[in-house]
């Protein structure tokens, strides 16, 4: 399940990631995070992890367990990792999948939360590997999309100006990709019968979800 969820970040939020891409020295290669067959294929530069750049990936991680639709989504247990990546002219990511397990967590989820607007740089895409072909992802600033880790998928090189995102990983609580979207379902028709106020349709859901998490969720 691919989920696409805007506005992430505030007004805010996004200037103070412009002043973190801003620093010359708060970036090093990405190649240090890349796993042994990724790194041959991955070309950009990634923060260190100190200073602004820790606080604004503290803060992204904060929005994410705060927003609704992500945690119906990804039902996450933690998130393992989040990194800030830049990408400039003549850099990319090649086909890769990412790591089963980081920093010795079950990776189930990814996602990349888009940081620059689309109009400000040239290629850049997420392209994911579909039986169907090829998916081309390029969202506003401060729009996420969350996908299965297990997914191939690539950063397109980028021929004109700067790709800023975060990248990050989710353990989610609910092992199987078909049991989260069965819950996802389940929390899109509460929110349904909530805004109808229908309360006996909504306690009745109430139980559903509460009995599947029983079920399928993990501590």
């Amino acid at each position: 399940m691919f989920i696409q969820i805007a506005n992430i970040l505030t007004a805010a939020d996004l200037r103070l990631a412009d002043t973190v891409y801003a620093q010359a020295d708060a970036f090093e290669s990405g190649a240090r995070t890349a796993g042994r067959i990724a790194r041959a294929v991955k070309n950009n530069e990634q923060a260190k992890p100190s200073g602004l750049a820790a606080d604004l990936t503290a803060l992204i991680e904060k929005r994410l367990l705060k927003n609704e639709v992500f945690r119906a989504a990804a039902q996450p247990g933690s998130i393992i990792r989040t990194l800030l990546s830049r990408y400039t002219a003549g850099m990319g990511y090649g086909l890769h999948v990412d790591d089963a397990f980081i920093g010795g967590r079950r990776a189930d989820l990814s996602f990349t939360l888009f940081l620059a607007p689309p109009e400000s740089y040239e290629g850049g895409e997420l392209v994911v590997e579909e039986l169907a072909g090829e998916r081309l992802i390029k969202l506003e600033a401060g729009a996420l999309v969350l996908y299965p880790s297990a997914t191939l998928h690539r950063v397109a090189e980028v021929t004109k100006g700067e790709r800023r995102a975060a990248v990050g990983w989710i353990r989610s609580r609910v092992r199987s990709a078909e049991d989260r979207e069965t819950l996802f379902d389940v929390a899109l028709a509460l929110r349904q019968a909530e805004a109808a106020g229908n309360r006996a349709l909504t306690d009745r859901l109430l139980k559903i979800q509460g009995a599947l998490l029983r079920r399928w969720g993990e501590e």
